[in-house]
């Protein structure tokens, strides 16, 4: 005969396994759900300022803000008026989000990091057809609106790179209240971030691309190359939507 203390003991054991398979179930369902998602994909290529402030050449960085959600390119050290920084930013759409926001900023080391020029610019639409989007935008600064110089972004949309999952959950269960007749766990879940996996694309495939578009700069096809994830047929048609 099993003892009563046992019985309830493995009662509780047992629904807190079987709470914290139903959690684990549904959070790996919303880490595979958010992966697979389409996001916005944003390539800040390069800008062509007016002016370098300073007594040296500027180290121009770009501040992203899509919604809610703010990113930030690499500095180009010594970048002065013509930084280039091919980052590609991947975000979920937000709701009701048409439109983002640019700073350009040099980067300074003794004193706060200047606020050089500024821009809003909308989604364009046609990105959600499949369409690619690469375009100059006039930035606004001391020199008057849209008179600080133009940058160069490049738009997308699509599925992202994939995602490492990680291999395991480490779950932390509270304690069980013995004295209750329910086993009340609160599985706690801690989570490794789940990093890209690296992208190994065909350098083959970039080089017949280049050479496809001899007249287009090698680092802008290797940015849309890389936003397409590496495939070689929706990396020409963008291109050839560029050019058109």
């Amino acid at each position: 005969m099993v003892p009563l203390a046992d019985s309830t003991t493995r009662l509780q054991q047992e629904a807190a396994d079987q709470q914290a398979a139903m959690a684990l179930q549904q959070n790996l369902s919303y880490v595979q759900g958010d992966r697979d998602r389409n996001r916005l994909n944003i390539t800040i290529v390069q800008a062509r300022l007016v002016k370098n402030y300073g007594l040296t050449r500027m180290d121009p960085y770009v501040r992203l803000r899509v919604g809610h959600c703010v990113y930030e390119t690499q500095t180009d050290p010594n970048g002065g008026k013509t930084p280039k920084w091919h980052k590609i930013i991947q975000t979920l759409p937000q709701e009701g989000v048409n439109q983002i926001h640019i700073e350009v900023f040099d980067e300074c080391s003794f004193k706060m990091d200047e606020l050089i020029a500024w821009t809003t610019i909308p989604i364009p639409i046609q990105i959600y057809k499949g369409v690619t989007i690469e375009q100059w935008y006039d930035l606004t600064g001391k020199q008057g609106p849209n008179n600080e110089g133009t940058i160069n972004l490049i738009f997308s949309f699509g599925t992202p790179p994939n995602l490492v999952l990680p291999n395991s959950l480490t779950m932390l269960p509270q304690m069980p209240k013995f004295m209750g007749s329910n086993a009340n766990l609160t599985p706690i879940y801690i989570q490794p971030t789940a990093p890209q996996v690296p992208q190994v694309f065909s350098s083959d495939d970039l080089k017949q691309i280049q050479d496809m578009f001899p007249n287009m700069d090698k680092e802008t096809v290797r940015t849309v190359f890389e936003a397409n994830n590496g495939n070689k047929d929706l990396t020409v048609n963008s291109l050839l939507q560029m050019v058109d």
